[in-house]
């Protein structure tokens, strides 16, 4: 089986996050050219913990458009109000393949300024 860069560079990222988590939970981003989606997930029980998109009604009525640093921005807010609900702090940030800039470091900073620590 083939294995392009993409996947082999998601593969790196999530075993060095695997090495360095300890047990906390993971916050994963996954990028689409319209919207962004993050989930925190405990992967010992293999759980989605809380989860928040741009796709979601009221986040996606607030915007003029889903697929920009904006919404990353309000997605991470939301994301770190849910996660601090949950009563969760530390997290580990899961980029996946996707470089740490724009949209990705947008919604980062917005989830740290809410209350997450990673």
């Amino acid at each position: 089986m083939k294995v392009n860069a993409i996947t082999r560079r998601k593969f790196r990222t999530r075993s060095r996050i695997k090495k360095q988590g300890s047990g906390k939970p993971r916050l994963s981003v996954h990028r689409s050219p319209k919207h962004i989606y993050v989930q925190l997930i405990d992967d010992v029980n293999g759980t989605t913990i809380v989860a928040a998109s741009s796709a979601e009604g009221a986040i996606k009525k607030s915007l003029k458009s889903t697929g920009n640093v904006e919404a990353a921005k309000k997605v991470g807010a939301e994301i770190g109000k849910r996660a601090v609900a949950a009563k969760i702090e530390n997290v580990v940030f899961d980029r996946g393949s996707f470089r740490y800039h724009g949209r990705i470091k947008a919604l980062a900073e917005a989830a740290r300024e809410a209350g997450l620590k990673f």
